[in-house]
């Protein structure tokens, strides 16, 4: 093995440490200008349930930047859905049911709304149909939620390296210090391959009970948010335009999907600068988002 190899199947490993984490366009800077004044009138609790290597326990919500405290200043009962960063989507599912049952028996109610970004949404997915959750889950909103795959995954499944003993032990261990109960990187980038979810999405199919939106954005170019340089450049040479990490051709699922304008990264998405993004204020995209939740009666 050549140094070369070597280079190129350490960047690969690298790459999975850090960069884990026919649609109608949107306006986002005029159309999400600023909700009307006063509370929403939800009738369910929102959840909202992060991708892969992120937290929101133990009171850490800066995965989600401003948009906790923006939705529960403006009257939204608000909770998070308690999965694994690395979890695969049956043991993320599970820890998601658990969540909900817990929520619905302290609040009363009898569904949940669910935002989601990433794999969220196919932990989310999953949930509804393993556990016939129809009836518990009103609607389900995706952000940025890789339905047909990740590119990347694919590129990385093929490296000899993944398979490894040396990889293994590489995956365990940051598995081990990155923390959490049910870290499955391995198995994780596996269920992202392009093949895996095609087999995913022939068998978990659409609740007809409940809603499912989905909105994406994508960078302009490599240069809009630097620590995807690399990965936006890959998956446009195989897939065309992306986000970063999630092409458009990928997260296109359903009838009802959204693109954010303004040149937004993957993680953008989720308000993780607190700042706005090409002057798309992405507190108030899912203030919008909550509005329109309201107004279908959810």
């Amino acid at each position: 093995m050549n140094l070369r190899h070597c280079g190129l199947k350490a960047l690969l490993i690298i790459t999975i440490l850090f960069f884990f984490s026919g649609c109608a366009s949107v306006n986002a800077v005029k159309d999400y200008g600023g909700p009307e004044a006063g509370n929403f009138q939800l009738r369910y609790p929102v959840i909202l349930v992060h991708g892969i290597v992120a937290h929101d326990k133990k009171g850490n919500v800066d995965d989600w930047g401003r948009i906790p405290d923006v939705l529960r200043a403006r009257g939204v009962d608000l909770y998070f859905g308690n999965t694994e960063g690395l979890g695969t989507y049956e043991s993320n599912a599970l820890m998601l049911k658990n969540t909900i049952e817990e929520i619905l028996l302290k609040t009363n109610k009898e569904k949940v709304n669910i935002i989601c970004h990433s794999k969220g949404g196919i932990d989310s997915r999953y949930l509804i149909w393993r556990y016939n959750f129809g009836d518990k889950v009103a609607s389900v909103t995706m952000m940025s939620t890789p339905h047909h795959g990740w590119e990347f995954a694919d590129l990385l499944y093929k490296q000899s390296i993944i398979h490894s003993k040396f990889g293994e032990n590489a995956l365990e261990t940051f598995g081990r210090l990155y923390g959490g109960k049910n870290q499955e990187t391995y198995n994780v980038i596996s269920q992202l391959t392009t093949k895996s979810m095609g087999t995913f999405n022939v068998l978990v199919q659409p609740d007809e009970r409940v809603f499912y939106q989905t909105y994406y954005s994508t960078m302009k170019n490599a240069f809009d948010d630097l620590k995807y340089f690399y990965t936006f450049q890959y998956i446009k040479s195989v897939n065309g335009r992306n986000d970063g990490i999630v092409s458009e051709k990928s997260v296109q699922w359903g009838t009802d999907c959204f693109e954010i304008g303004g040149g937004i990264s993957h993680d953008e998405i989720v308000d993780v600068k607190k700042r706005k993004i090409s002057g798309v204020d992405i507190p108030l995209l899912y203030l919008t988002i909550v509005k329109e939740l309201s107004r279908k009666g959810f």
